[in-house]
């Protein structure tokens, strides 16, 4: 039986969501729960990695289990989730547990991932663990235009961390911008798109960044998509900033 779970995480104190050999993940604390409470080795599969202390406000995951020989011993998704949330640390957070067809799959069913980056202009102590500290002035008209530009291409190869696993580079985008959120001197960005590559948005953000700065035009941001060339491309920005906020599948998760 395959179960689906939403959860949301501060990634400050991770290593990323993949299990790592040198530090704690997000992936390793949740395994060890389920494997607890269900007494039995749990192994979760989620929707993306995220990379060490990215956060995430929703992220999806799926963990299989035997169907019991007692149909009355099925699992109780809401008794799980509270137990989950009582054993897990303040950090971590589950929204739901559902259980869904065999051929769902947490990462491979997804059609859409959103993310936010946020960045802020000003001192503000109270965004200083969620959002990054800039200071200076940002074009962000034109930072825009150059982020519109991202929707005409699928070979991201110029945002992505060099030597990775994938077999491939292409993503279809589908929205970016950048808007005030409200808080003085903060601003977001959000990018959607089928999939991503390691490190992506952070590398966008930063190519976007010298857009804003006057250090390069939207042509010129243009021709570093067209380069495929990591080292043409801006610095990543920090991780702090950056938040996975919403996975989408083309059918409601349900049994």
């Amino acid at each position: 039986m395959r179960y689906f779970i939403s959860l949301a995480y501060d990634g400050t104190a991770y290593h990323g969501w993949q299990v790592q050999p040198n530090g704690t993940s997000v992936q390793e604390v949740l395994e060890h729960a389920l494997s607890t409470l269900l007494r039995q080795p749990v192994q979760v599969t989620a929707a993306g990695r995220t990379d060490a202390g990215v956060h995430a406000r929703e992220m999806v995951a799926h963990f299989d289990l035997p169907a019991p020989d007692d149909p009355a011993a099925e699992l109780v998704e809401e008794q799980l989730t509270y137990k989950l949330n009582k054993l897990l640390p303040r950090d971590i957070s589950i929204y739901n547990i559902v259980r869904v067809r065999e051929d769902m799959h947490a990462r491979f069913s997804a059609v859409r991932r959103t993310y936010h980056y946020f960045l802020h202009l000003q001192k503000n102590p109270f965004l200083r663990q969620y959002s990054w500290a800039l200071y200076g002035t940002l074009d962000f008209e034109r930072m825009n235009e150059a982020a519109a530009v991202l929707c005409e291409y699928d070979d991201f190869t110029s945002f992505s961390k060099v030597n990775t696993d994938v077999k491939t580079n292409i993503c279809h985008v589908s929205e970016a911008r950048w808007e005030p959120t409200g808080e003085a001197g903060q601003w977001r960005f959000t990018i959607t798109a089928n999939r991503f590559l390691r490190n992506m948005v952070r590398a966008i953000v930063g190519t976007l960044i010298e857009v804003g700065r006057g250090r390069m035009s939207v042509e010129e941001f243009r021709q570093v998509i067209e380069r495929r060339d990591r080292c043409s491309a801006g610095e990543s920005v920090p991780a702090c900033g950056l938040f996975l906020v919403k996975v989408e599948y083309d059918e409601e998760i349900c049994g």
